[in-house]
């Protein structure tokens, strides 16, 4: 097993915006390799390499207080302090260079937030060690956080490194003191989860251990702040029942109580997510935390207002069947002329929302924190659709463009039910405030025009689905060049 080196960090250093590194130690998490991933480290002004027994190092860097200058503007970033001053409010995005992560730390700093993301930039490894790529090219974080700054004026704090390191996350806690914690900085794919023992291991590793971390960082340093997790919508499974916003009052034997509602996790992925919800939940009764889980479902598309401002600000897009979510799938798939790949009977029926209304969502959570104490979860979707139903409208939504779409039925390479009733809610988000985008011929054609865009960039060879459930093993997968 190899360790996680951070990758190459070279932000220029002045006086808004520095960069310092604080220390190198072995970093805890493991992380699988079938091969060996050179990466290398750029040189920088106090840059001093600390060895330790297992002489493997990952990077810790830590921002610097930013140049506060007087704003004027009215923004919803703002809070008020105990003398009637307004100051920003401190949100700490970890996993900020990721799908969900860079949308909402760029929306968020539009919003006024002031905000730091902290990642270990491992989503860009994994596409390494798999050969993926994304449907669209990214640049690097600090290209990206340069060119917002250079749009905006708006600074973005960057930390890299790793959250499963405790030393790591302390120091930026200390450094950065975040009002609030969104919550990304997780391995979120159910197949990357079952490819084998050593990604189903590295997945519970760094999603587990790396929650309990943030938990026990809020409770040491930062006591007040409100902690938004993603969660998700698999955690429920597909009961044959309706499913609530996070709790259901049951009735047995004559007594009643409102309970966690049952979890049935479909993936090692899922089942990570369903342990994060239990130390969660736990911290808020025994500590006194304020949290909320946001279940969320899946999401699509690309364009914010904010990654659409700049070619170097736009998001990445995954198509490939081991990250690739469905909807972005099929809208990539249909732009090859590839079939769409229908798994199963198809009748596999989820929530589903814009990405747009991600960074909503999470928006609406943090300016109506939940109580010291409180674990709130919220079901984080928009609506519902089988998988068939999706073929059907991106079928219907290519055509209309001169493009011959059709799906085919591939064996569903998931231990899950194909047809199944499925009714979730999803009203506290709405009655907080929350405005849907919903999906739409208009939004379709905008994604499926991207997709056309970007067709020269797919890698047919990565769209069928390749990580089966049941054929999971303890040999590591290696992928051919």
């Amino acid at each position: 097993m190899a360790h996680l080196l951070s990758t190459t960090c070279s932000l220029d250093v002045s006086s808004s915006n520095k960069l310092h590194f604080k220390s190198i130690n072995q970093c805890s998490t493991p992380i699988p390799t079938s091969f060996n991933m050179g990466i290398s480290f750029s040189p920088l002004k106090k840059l001093s390499l600390q060895s330790k027994r297992s002489a493997k190092y990952v990077i810790r860097a830590s921002a610097v207080s930013m140049s506060q200058e007087a704003r004027t503007q009215n923004d919803s970033g703002s809070q008020q302090t105990t003398d009637g001053a307004s100051t920003r409010k401190k949100v700490m995005v970890i996993g900020g260079d990721g799908y969900c992560g860079w949308a909402t730390a760029l929306h968020l700093s539009n919003k006024g937030y002031e905000v730091a993301i902290v990642d270990n930039l491992i989503r860009r490894l994994f596409d390494d060690q798999l050969g993926l790529d994304s449907l669209t090219p990214i640049s690097s974080i600090h290209n990206r956080i340069r060119r917002w700054k250079s749009l905006t004026g708006k600074d973005i704090q960057l930390f890299v490194g790793d959250i499963c390191e405790f030393e790591f996350l302390a120091e930026a806690f200390k450094s950065f003191e975040p009002d609030a914690v969104v919550h990304f900085g997780e391995q979120r794919s159910a197949p990357y989860s079952m490819i084998d023992r050593s990604r189903a291991i590295y997945t519970q590793h760094n999603n587990v251990i790396g929650t309990l971390n943030v938990l026990f960082a809020i409770k040491e340093f930062r006591e007040e702040c409100h902690l938004v997790k993603l969660g998700t919508m698999g955690e429920y499974g597909t009961p044959n029942i309706d499913i609530e916003e996070g709790y259901i009052t049951i009735t047995h034997n004559g007594r009643t109580d409102t309970l966690p509602y049952p979890k049935q996790a479909s993936s090692f992925y899922h089942l990570s997510k369903v342990h994060d919800s239990h130390n969660i939940a736990f911290t808020c009764k025994a500590w006194g935390i304020r949290a909320t889980d946001l279940n969320q479902g899946v999401v699509y598309g690309v364009r914010t207002d904010e990654t659409a401002m700049h070619e170097e600000l736009v998001n990445r897009l995954d198509y490939d069947g081991v990250f690739g979510t469905a909807l972005n799938r099929f809208c990539v798939q249909a732009a090859v002329g590839h079939p769409l790949t229908v798994y199963g009977k198809g009748g596999q029926t989820r929530g589903y929302l814009d990405i747009r209304d991600t960074v909503q969502c999470v928006e609406i959570a943090i300016a109506n924190p939940a109580k010291l104490g409180e674990f709130r979860v919220f079901n984080q979707f928009t609506e519902q659709f089988s998988v068939n139903e999706l073929a059907a409208l991106v079928t219907k939504a290519g055509g209309k463009l001169g493009l011959e779409v059709k799906a085919i039925s591939v064996p569903n390479p998931r231990v899950e039910a194909e047809e199944h009733y499925y009714n979730a809610k999803h009203t506290k988000l709405i009655e907080l405030g929350l405005q849907p985008h919903l999906l739409s011929d208009s939004l379709l054609d905008s994604l499926l025009n991207f997709a056309v865009q970007y067709k020269d960039r797919v890698d047919t060879k990565q769209i069928m689905p390749s990580v089966s459930w049941k054929k999971i093993g303890v040999k590591p997968k290696t992928v051919a060049a």
